[in-house]
């Protein structure tokens, strides 16, 4: 009784607070995002479905693509920066983020398909950022929601960019750092770490793909119109601060090594620069059947709508300040592209314009909608002004939607790497004693046959290294009798009037596969014929 009264006497207990549930709190920040967060995702999500369908089977697997998920795998296994002697071609944070993003192709890879092909799924989260980070740069630009979504939706959806975006190239990577550098250096805080963040993530791009430099001068100008008066000396030092930081670590590292100078028996930083300086030019693109004239009719094959429609537009933008820098930016890399004495001109160069085109155009789209509403006297005829805007709407979905349409559909149906996947199978199934064989590629297959057992670097051996690695020639005493089989592919094919050793390998070899229905795309799996005459 006693003690029933006693705790009838104690104050009530108040209930603890009922906190939401775990699950409730990611529905909050989902609501938070407001209609800019949505269709910035649903724009992105509509690339990312296009970019992702058949991204295995198109387009063909490049040389380029397996050279970098090599020197990614060599840093990832503590092999060095690459799985040969590492010469400064490029700077290697590129392969390095392809590294930590490797992971992610194997919750859905597959051996049906060629590695390099099966590895490109890595490069769909690249892509979902840099939509995502055009999308909040044409925001903090000015553009309305609609007029953002198009840069988008232009920027991933041209059958350009589909191919491009999809293959392992460094340019993706350096686009989605500048894109990081353009928006914070346009953010409306103004605060001093938002431009010391645009330096870091300028220099992470130069280091990313260093021909990305060239747009630097754009960074420069839009922190230039966007920071305080006040405090603008500082901002551009904590800018160019963190971007000297970063950029200064890549020769830090070769001085280290004893690599940043020309020397015997060694590489160097500067003989790399050399090297890339003094590269033999593939000519003007002014010049009809120029190597530089090739790449340039092979981006308007696949897209004329971007790359004309974003070049035309470009200078009447410089008349508007707030989309100045975005068109400096494309003047810049057309500038590059048209210097008199043109040197090397890769078709990946186009990656690093394809933002900067997107937001011209949709830039220069709002200010037609902007002139066709506001800008003409007004004569009281609103539904006219309206019917103009979506004949102009109209008109221009009926010239781009068929070219596009027919691009996009072979990029989501062709299978271009059925030969190569078709001969890695083989390989797998008929070469014997892979531990114990000698056999050159071209890099595109190089990780495959790592993965079936080859010895990395000296049992598998990318064919450029049989000739021009002294590393690896020492290994081949007896040159191409040193070697069992070779895989004679359209890159490997390219140019082997350059390479003797692999010439020969070519010369002294039987077909036992082949595959491809084409001349140019036949790849064939030969048996070196050690006891033939030289």
């Amino acid at each position: 009784m006693t003690a029933l009264l006693g705790t009838a006497s104690r104050a009530p207990i108040t209930p603890p607070e009922i906190r939401p549930p775990l699950l409730k709190r990611p529905l909050r920040s989902l609501r938070r995002l407001g209609p800019d967060g949505w269709l910035a995702l649903a724009v992105t999500a509509a690339v990312l479905a296009v970019q992702a369908w058949n991204i295995t089977g198109f387009p063909t697997v490049s040389d380029d693509e397996g050279t970098y998920l090599a020197q990614a795998w060599a840093v990832q296994h503590h092999h060095g920066l690459a799985p040969y002697t590492y010469w400064y071609d490029h700077p290697p944070l590129g392969w390095m983020q392809l590294a930590v993003l490797s992971w992610l192709p194997g919750l859905l890879a597959s051996p049906a398909h060629v590695f390099t092909a099966e590895l490109r799924v890595a490069m769909l989260p690249v892509t979902a950022a840099s939509a995502l980070l055009l999308h909040l740069l044409a925001r903090r630009l000015g553009l309305p929601r609609w007029s953002a979504a198009l840069a988008v939706l232009l920027f991933g959806l041209s059958p350009l960019a589909v191919g491009l975006q999809r293959e392992l190239f460094l340019d993706n990577f350096a686009v989605l750092w500048i894109l990081a550098a353009f928006v914070l250096a346009a953010s409306p805080r103004k605060h001093l770490w938002h431009h010391v963040a645009a330096g870091l993530c300028a220099g992470v791009a130069v280091l990313s793909k260093e021909t990305v430099a060239v747009l630097l001068p754009a960074v420069v100008l839009l922190l230039w119109q966007h920071c305080d008066r006040t405090t603008r000396k500082f901002s551009l030092v904590g800018f160019g601060t963190a971007l000297a930081l970063v950029g200064l670590g890549y020769p830090l590292y070769a001085a280290i090594k004893g690599e940043l100078i020309p020397g015997p028996g060694h590489v160097s930083l500067l003989g790399g620069l050399l090297f890339q300086l003094q590269r033999a030019g593939s000519g003007s693109v002014l010049t009809p059947g120029s190597g530089s004239r090739q790449v340039l009719d092979s981006w308007l094959y696949y897209d004329r709508v971007l790359i004309v429609g974003g070049l035309a537009v470009t200078p009447p933008l410089l008349c508007s300040r707030r989309l100045r820098a975005p068109a400096l930016a494309v003047l810049l890399l057309a500038a590059v592209l048209l210097r008199p004495g043109a040197g090397y001109l890769p078709a990946m160069y186009v990656i690093q314009a394809l933002p900067f085109l997107a937001l011209a155009l949709a830039g220069a789209a709002q200010h037609g909608v902007r002139l066709a509403l506001h800008g003409l006297p007004r004569v009281g005829l609103r539904p006219v002004r309206w019917a103009v805007v979506a004949l102009a709407a109209v008109l221009a979905a009926g010239w781009t939607v068929p070219r596009w349409y027919a691009g996009d559909r072979t990029a989501l149906t062709a299978r271009a790497n059925a030969p190569y996947d078709a001969a890695a199978r083989w390989i797998r199934a008929n070469v014997p004693d892979p531990a114990h064989t000698r056999i050159t590629v071209d890099d595109a297959l190089w990780l495959d046959l790592v993965r079936d057992g080859f010895a990395p670097g000296t049992g598998v051996i990318w064919f450029y290294k049989v000739d021009l690695d002294p590393a690896v020639a020492r290994t081949l005493p007896q040159g191409w009798r040193s070697l069992d089989y070779i895989v004679s592919t359209p890159a490997l094919r390219q140019d082997p009037n350059d390479l003797p050793t692999v010439r020969a390998a070519l010369a002294h070899s039987t077909v036992l596969a082949s595959f491809g229905d084409s001349a140019a795309d036949r790849i064939e799996v030969r048996r070196i014929a050690k006891d033939a005459q030289p």
